[in-house]
């Protein structure tokens, strides 16, 4: 891979999308075709000052492309409905499944690497662990239609023998970071506790609804949205790795509480969080432990060390939230 390929990237309005284009320009990559829905007006901020060759409509990506033609060498696909309290299936099956099908079947004729989102919702309630075990997929019960949609695209990826040349699909555990304003809801705890601590002084988070875990101790694998980007572009540029589905967080769970006071400290303030009442339409839904297993990726290679949730939070508190700024 040298600078001057050209890369899609779908997604690319969205948080994680914009901060891998934003990643890609800061290491000389510019001639990026970004795909998304660019008519969602409070996603402009995300993408309009990156460099990139052009903008296409993801309705219409597979005509263009057809039309096109263009010399693309590799696809990091992270467009998604990532939506975990949209309980339509057939929204998830169209968006999710459907396109990530077809992305597939295009990276297959143009014998094309490809880089997809899949996710740690895939796991359900964890009986079966957090190990991205090939063995293991087919067994999995996620949660809700966003995991299930994740999961029935994995195991359809597993079967095919007809593929791209190199292909991983990378399971993000709970991903927090600059670019995420417009996720309303589905915005990182981090995002919301400052905007809570802005206004009113106390972060609110979730009683626990079991008895096997204290109120703010349900532990999640939270990874900086830096590391991710960092590792997509490590698979993208490093020769030899093993297709296949591989964990990406951070190998640590840590408790909601941690999170929330790691950002009174990223405002030098000092922790007042009270517990609320779980919504009772994700209450039998909600995973209150997940934790990457990531020796497969460090097996593949990948030696560099990831943010604590300290160091990321930090950073994404001082120099992002309280300055307003973009990556």
């Amino acid at each position: 891979m040298n600078t001057q390929s050209q890369i899609i990237v779908t997604g690319a309005a969205g948080f994680i999308g914009s901060c891998m284009v934003g990643y890609l320009n800061a290491a000389g990559y510019h001639n990026l075709i970004l795909v998304d829905d660019f008519g969602v007006e409070n996603k402009r901020k995300n993408w309009e000052g990156k460099e990139y060759v052009r903008t296409v409509e993801r309705q219409g990506l597979f005509e263009w492309l057809k039309e096109n033609d263009p010399a693309v060498e590799y696809v990091i696909h992270l467009g998604a409905r990532t939506d975990t309290t949209e309980f339509d299936y057939a929204v998830h099956e169209e968006l999710n499944v459907q396109y990530s099908k077809d992305m597939w079947a295009y990276c297959t004729e143009k014998q094309i690497p490809l880089i997809y989102a899949s996710s740690a919702a895939t796991y359900g309630a964890g009986e079966h662990g957090y190990d991205d075990n090939h063995e293991v997929v087919e067994k999995l019960h996620p949660l809700n239609p966003y995991g299930v949609s994740k999961n029935e695209f994995d195991k359809w990826a597993l079967k095919q023998t007809a593929m791209p040349p190199f292909w991983a699909g990378l399971k993000f555990f709970n991903v927090y970071g600059p670019n995420e304003s417009h996720k309303a809801r589905m915005a990182s705890v981090i995002f919301h506790s400052f905007n809570q601590v802005n206004k009113d002084g106390i972060v609110k988070l979730f009683k626990s609804h079991r008895p096997d875990f204290e109120d703010g101790q349900q532990l999640r694998d939270f990874v900086y949205v830096k590391d991710l980007v960092k590792v997509i572009t490590w698979l993208m540029t490093t020769p030899g790795v093993a297709n296949g589905l591989y964990n990406l967080g951070t190998g640590q769970a840590r408790s909601f509480y941690d999170l929330a006071a790691a950002t009174f400290r990223g405002l030098d303030l000092e922790p007042n969080i009270v517990f609320i009442d779980m919504p009772e339409d994700i209450r039998d839904k909600y995973q209150y432990f997940t934790e990457a297993n990531m020796q497969k990726l460090r097996n593949a290679g990948y030696t560099e060390s990831f943010y604590s949730l300290e160091e990321g939070v930090d950073d994404y508190v001082r120099n992002y939230l309280r300055t307003g700024s973009l990556y």
